[in-house]
């Protein structure tokens, strides 16, 4: 479910609480006028919830795009990655602390897993310029680039045009020319 249907949901839910809301309010204002002053605190609630209703949240637009499905994996795969490796280093530094056995073999063990926290990392990385690389992101190149490849562009439809143009007179055997120059 993408973010305009959540909006679309969120408005449709609001617009419902806002509805009920009144109808209490409006039922209980009914209620009021018939009923005697028991009821009265109740129809004064109900009139308090109509003017006071507000949501709770407010959605806003995304800052920025959502990553692509393969790189969002491969970094949640780093966090995981990280964070047992940080935990690791905390129980290393614990057991050298305490004088325990296991403090060797969980050094070794959190030197193992920073460097496989380091190869998460550069597969996020190297997943993020494959996905940019196939599936082409917008680039802005500086403004020289794009007037150099522009003048190319029309040299080469100039070129072609000229090329075509010849063909065109070399097919109708030079007629029509006024010189053979």
């Amino acid at each position: 479910m993408g973010t305009a249907e959540r909006r679309r949901e969120a408005s449709e839910d609001g617009a419902a609480a806002r509805e009920v809301t009144r109808r209490q309010a409006t039922e209980a204002e009914r209620a009021g006028h018939m009923a005697g002053p028991a009821d009265a605190g109740r129809v004064r609630e109900a009139a308090g919830a109509r003017q006071a209703y507000r949501p709770l949240w407010v959605e806003e637009p995304a800052k920025r795009r959502r990553l692509p499905d393969p790189v969002r994996t491969a970094a949640v795969r780093a966090v995981l990655v990280i964070a047992v490796t940080l935990i690791q280093a905390t129980v290393a530094v614990l057991c050298t602390l305490a004088g325990s056995w296991l403090a060797f073999p969980m050094v070794i063990s959190s030197v193992v897993s920073t460097i496989a926290a380091t190869w998460a990392v550069l597969d996020v990385w190297v997943t993020r310029q494959v996905w940019n690389q196939r599936h082409g992101v917008v680039s802005t190149p500086a403004s020289t680039a794009r007037a150099l490849r522009r003048e190319r562009r029309q040299a080469r439809r100039a070129e072609r045009a000229a090329e075509r143009e010849r063909a065109r007179i070399r097919r109708r055997g030079g007629a029509g020319q006024l010189s053979h120059s």
